[in-house]
This record gives structure tokens, sequence and C-alpha cells, in this order.
């Protein structure tokens, strides 16, 4: 799961560090400079029929730069931006098929008193109430669930309009639409979120719902790649050589056409002590060439805190689709050699049903068999 926020359930935290301040005549304004850099080795068991050792990056978080400002407008109100930019440390290249500010790019106006207003590529409610749920990829960040297709990984919405409300006695929503652009075509492309939040004392829950219509872009389907079937929507996904075996993906490089992508999510947390327990459902319907299909998650997990230092991570999950299961358990041991360079190890197990070749967060080339498994030494930098 390559982390798109810095949200943490029991310690994680993610410091940003202002780099500069200018005043001006009844004006106050900031800009923010941030970043996130995180790089390790991983093994994994199966990837296409083979051992592979791999260097990787943004993984237990995704890599950053970016910038936030704000500046007093007066009387509660201020204009607000961000420009947030996501790429691979081990090439340089950026990531989010190559958009220079992919991750974040908005600007908008907040007020202490009614919230914010935004307009751009922005977070959508899934990731802003339950994402952080995702207890398995506090653990690993490879432990996203099957093909976000539940969008439980952190993901945007292009061109879109957003709205989040202030904090009312740990009470908050949001809500967002996002334009399709399509010229005498209104819902197609568009997708639109909401979601709410609610924490009193050592208990917190989220719930949101995200639809989108057509997904395309980086968000466009490649069933195989995703989750490893052979069908999907009563379709072929996978052509096989009878001679030799061999697996060719049919939408690696046209995506499969989906018409509708509906996903809600319900998490919540709980902490007792040095304990965090921590849970989450998503219920996600795919509709496209006639057929709709469901995908269900349940997922539990729990931290432990050693030390303020030292943490301990694990969750499981089941998910099912069309007859088929996947159950998958990930660990996670996170030491802090301050508040913001992490080292850290994890791993993961992923069993799925006969037939699907397993591939664990649709960050791996599917295994020739129904598991795949996964180590990984990292560190992450934060500034």
């Amino acid at each position: 799961m390559k982390k798109s926020n810095a949200v943490s359930l029991s310690g994680l935290a993610i410091a940003a560090s202002a780099v500069c301040a200018s005043t001006a005549v009844h004006a106050q304004s900031s800009v923010t400079l941030y970043g996130i850099l995180d790089a390790g080795i991983t093994y994994v068991n199966n990837a296409g029929g083979a051992h592979q050792y791999k260097f990787d990056d943004g993984v237990s978080y995704g890599n950053r730069i970016g910038f936030k400002g704000t500046e007093d407008l007066g009387g509660g109100l201020q204009a607000i931006f961000t420009l947030e930019s996501g790429f691979h440390l081990g090439n340089g290249q950026y990531a989010f098929g190559g958009a220079e500010f992919g991750r974040q790019a908005y600007v908008g106006l907040k007020s202490s008193k009614w919230g914010s207003v935004t307009l751009g590529n922005q977070l959508d409610m899934t990731n802003e109430f339950v994402a952080i749920y995702n207890i398995s990829a506090w653990a690993s960040g490879y432990a996203i669930h099957q093909g976000d297709f539940d969008r439980m990984n952190g993901d945007r919405l292009p061109n879109s309009l957003k709205y989040m409300s202030p904090d009312w006695s740990g009470f908050s929503f949001g809500g967002m639409y996002s334009f399709g652009n399509t010229a005498g075509d209104f819902h197609q492309k568009s997708a639109w979120s909401v979601g709410a939040r609610y924490e009193h004392a050592a208990f917190n829950m989220g719930a949101a719902y995200t639809q989108l219509n057509n997904p395309f872009g980086i968000y466009a389907f490649d069933p195989y790649a995703m989750i490893g079937t052979k069908t999907f929507l009563g379709q072929p996904t996978v052509s096989v050589n009878p001679t030799t075996g061999a697996v060719t993906d049919l939408f690696s490089a046209s995506s499969f056409p989906v018409d509708k992508q509906g996903a809600f999510a319900v998490g919540a947390a709980y902490t007792i002590g040095k304990v965090m327990l921590s849970g989450d459902f998503t219920y996600t319907t795919i509709k496209g060439l006639g057929q709709t299909s469901h995908m269900q998650v349940y997922e539990g997990g729990a931290s432990y805190s050693f030390t303020p230092a030292l943490m301990l991570y694990g969750g499981y999950q089941h998910t099912s689709f069309e007859s088929n299961h996947w159950n998958q358990g990930s660990l996670g041991l996170h030491y802090l050699l301050s508040k913001r360079t992490d080292v850290y190890v994890s791993g993961d197990y992923l069993r799925a049903s006969n037939g699907v070749n397993a591939v664990i967060g649709y960050s791996f080339t599917p295994s020739t068999s129904n598991t795949q498994s996964d180590v990984r030494i990292g560190m992450k930098h934060s500034f």
C-alpha cells in the first residue's frame, strides 16, 4: 500500500516542517515544504514462477515532495493550496502515470467555522475517513485489499470540487464530485464520494462511499494483474499457451471496460493501553458488459507498542469475489530511530482459491500458484 496520508494510528506519525513565512499588511502567509522517502529490499517467493529479489520504494509510505500554503484573509478565513508530487526513489521518475503533481494539486478556501472548499486533484472520502483502518497495510505496505477495488489504498479523484467540515465535538464529514469533462455526457468518467468520522476518547470510526463511472487512467482495470483471476465479469482475462502453459494478460495494454465501481467502507479502532485494535469491512460493486459482481473484504488486526519507538503491527484479511476467496496475513515490526526516521521489517502470506494466481497488493507479477509471500526490509525518512 503506497500510503497516501500521514495519519498514524499509534504513533507512526509524519512531521512536516514549515520552512518559510512572510507577512503583509492585513494578512499573514506561510508555505511549508515537506516530503517522505521510503526504500528497501523485497523478496517474493513466486513472481511469475520464479523467486525475486527487488529494490522497491514508496512501500511503507508513498514517496513524495510537496508544498502547502495558507494566506490569512481575515475573519477566520484562509486561502489554502497543496501541490504534492509522487515519485520513485529508485529511478527518480514520477509516479501516478507521470503526472508532475499526481498525489495532490488543489486550491481553495478554509474557514475555522464552516470548513473548507477546494478544487483540483484530491484525496477521496474513503481515504479521508476509512483508509487508516486498513491495519494490515500498517504492518506491510503491500497489504492493500485485493486489487484496491474498494479504494482503501488512499486514492484520488481528479477535476474535483470537495467540501470538508470542521471538527464538531469529534464528528466530521465531507463530500466531493469529480467532473468527467466529457463533452455531451456529464456522467461519463465522473465520480463522487461522501464520508464521515467520529472520535471520542479511545474510540474512533469512519464510513465512506466512493463511486467511479467508467474508471480510467491509473484507475482502469487489468483484472489478472490486480487479483490473479482468469475470468472477470464472465469474460476471460488471460490466454494460456496449451504447449508451454505460458499466461498472457489480455488487458495489460488496453483496460477492461468497467461501467461503474462503487465502494462502501466502514472501519473502527479502539485503544487499550499499549494495544490498538482495528477492523474494517468493505463492499464493492463492479458493473460492466451487462454483468455485476461484488467484492467483500473483512479485516481485523492490532498494533502493540513495546516502547514509544518499537511497534508491532499485524492484520488478517478475508476477501470474496465471484466464488473465489483470498486469505492474507501480514506482520510488520517498526523501529523509530527518531521522530522522522523509521526502519522496519515486514512480511505477507496470501492464499487464494484453487485456480487463482495469487498476487499480493497489486504489487508483483501474479504467482503461478494460488499462494504468494514476501519479506521486506526497509527505511523511511520524512522531512
